[in-house]
Order: structure tokens, then C-alpha cells, then sequence
């Protein structure tokens, strides 16, 4: 299950790897210079956040679910 949670962040890491690239780049950003950039990438990262923690509680769900399958059987 850890596996699984390190696959997806590091895919999703390696995904915006080329974005970071283009955004230190442009040093006159529109959400940088009104102090918006900080808020965005807060909002992002709760969102990841919530979505992995979400899938760490569905899976653990759905394991118990099956071990009381198996044991029925």
C-alpha cells in the first residue's frame, strides 16, 4: 500500500517537473507579483493531500472488506 502511495507521488511529481522548469523562467508572473502564486500551490497541495489520504482510508476499507470475505469462505 506504501508502494502504491510512493508510485503515485513520485509519477505526479516527475509530471509537473517540466512546469517548474517554465515557471522559474518568466520572472515577471502576473500571480507572483499580487502574492497569489503561495495561495495556489497551498490550495494544490491540500488537494493532493486530501486525495491521497482519501484513497490511503479507501483502501484500508476495502482490505478489511476482503479479509472478512476470506474468512467467510
Amino acid at each position: 500500500m506504501l508502494k502504491a502511495v510512493k508510485k503515485v507521488f513520485t509519477t505526479f511529481a516527475f509530471s509537473l517537473l517540466p512546469f517548474s522548469f517554465l515557471l522559474a523562467q518568466q520572472e515577471n508572473d502576473f500571480m507572483r507579483s499580487i502574492g497569489k502564486m503561495y495561495i495556489v500551490v497551498a490550495v494544490i497541495a491540500a488537494i493532493f493531500i486530501g486525495i491521497v489520504i482519501f484513497l490511503i482510508y479507501l483502501d484500508r476499507k476495502l482490505t478489511r472488506l476482503e479479509n472478512q470475505i476470506n474468512n467467510y469462505e
